[in-house]
């Protein structure tokens, strides 16, 4: 029996399009001590961890997100040019489930590669900091997709982002804060499902999203075979990633694709990794036969995590990991919980269709939410059509392959 995909659908996704950035900070963090969060330095402890692992203050950094593990990443360049992680942060709150972000209104985060620049920087959120994620990018536009605000922020509340606490976010503005400094003019976000292992994609295997993530998945095998964010591009509508170009041509995220192909260096790595993933995957097939995934809805996160509320402020919500609510179910019994899954979400759409909201209930549900809420900043690299321009392409011909930086 295949497995239909559902779509998430409660009334807050309804009056929340997007994160709108208007949280006040969660209560329990004690920030007293911070004179200015925008230059605030980074911890001793993190400078230690730099020096020691041969990094510069100021090299380039990337940040990788792992939604099944609720986990954020940095990773930070060496002298080599090598990166390294160099921290690691328990997401707070994401919305949704895992998959990418399709339409507003949706409560998925996204998934996807993503270029961040100065401008992504809001150091006057009312979620204390935040970083626009940059969706939608030339893949989303190009595919349909549809979204705005959507940020790595503070205050530990989602409607489609990926909240921190406010300590957290503290950190990790401040990394990128000094990665520009350095002359970093792109941070590469990379946001992920899962780790993309054998064994994680085996059991996911019959999740609708599969296909999706086996192309993200070709990204995550560059950096890990390189340990360099990978150069990546759109066309047909499809990522492609450390693709060389020939005879001029250039990449249209509509149009075909050009003649490209892959360093031989770098395709002998990829194979020589890739075999060795191959036989982890017909082994967690053997462990897992007849066995798939529960992808738990953030509703179920969000009751085993229910305790941490206690004592917090309305806004404060953490969702927990799908590791924490998920289990591995037989193939007959995921049919049956994502077909029901799929009916209640088909009655609450026809439910909130078929009965209009009276203004009294408008008036409820405007009374829950913050009174200051303003008016959300357009995303910088929100994209209006998605052919590349005439100077970025001619930008993409002069840089050097493997660098997605350029210094002063």
């Amino acid at each position: 029996m295949r497995i239909r995909h559902f779509a998430y659908v409660s009334l807050m996704a309804l009056a929340l399009t997007g994160c709108n950035d208007a949280l006040e900070s969660a209560q329990g963090i004690d920030l007293s001590t911070v004179k200015n969060k925008v230059e605030q330095p980074l911890p001793a402890r993190i400078l230690a961890d730099m020096s020691a692992k041969g990094m510069d203050r100021n090299s380039p950094i990337m940040i990788r997100i792992f939604k099944e593990e609720g986990s954020l990443e940095i990773w930070k360049a060496k002298t080599d040019n090598r990166f390294d992680k160099i921290a690691d942060y328990k997401i707070c709150a994401w919305s949704g489930k895992l998959g990418p972000k399709v339409k507003t209104g949706d409560r998925q985060a996204p998934e996807g590669f993503y270029n961040l620049t100065r401008a992504n920087l809001n150091p006057n959120s009312k979620y204390y900091l935040a970083i626009n994620t940059g969706f939608p990018n030339r893949y989303d536009a190009v595919n349909g997709r549809t979204g705005s605000d959507l940020m790595i922020h503070g205050a530990c509340s989602s409607s489609g982002c990926y909240s921190m606490t406010d300590q957290q976010v503290l950190e990790i503005y401040a990394f990128a804060r000094d990665a520009f400094k350095g002359g970093q003019q792109t941070v590469q976000l990379q946001a992920f499902p899962f780790r993309m292992t054998a064994e994680n994609m085996v059991k996911h295997r019959l999740d609708p999203n599969y296909d999706f993530w086996k192309m993200l998945k070709v990204g995550y095998d560059n950096f890990e075979v390189t340990k360099r964010p990978p150069e990546v591009n759109v066309c047909e509508k499809k990522y492609v990633f450390n693709q060389q170009i020939s005879d001029g041509g250039s990449f249209n995220p509509a149009g075909k694709c050009p003649a490209m192909s892959t360093p031989p260096a770098l395709t002998a790595a990829l194979a020589s990794y890739g075999k060795t993933y191959d036989a982890d995957y017909q082994a967690a097939l053997k462990k897992y036969d007849g066995l798939a995934w529960y992808d738990p809805t953030e509703a179920e996160r969000k009751a085993v995590v229910a305790k941490l509320r206690k004592g917090r402020e309305l806004a404060y919500a953490p969702t927990g990991t799908s590791l924490e609510a998920g289990r591995m179910v037989k193939v007959a019994e995921l049919e049956e919980l994502m077909a029901n899954q799929a009916a209640k979400s088909v009655a609450a759409k026809t439910a909130a269709t078929a009965t209009p909201v009276t203004q009294a209930q408008a008036t409820t549900v405007a009374a829950a939410l913050p009174a200051n809420i303003p008016v959300p900043t357009q995303n910088p690299l929100a994209y209006a059509a998605p052919e590349p321009s005439p100077q970025e392409t001619a930008d993409a011909t002069k840089k050097p392959f493997w660098k997605f930086w350029a210094r002063n």
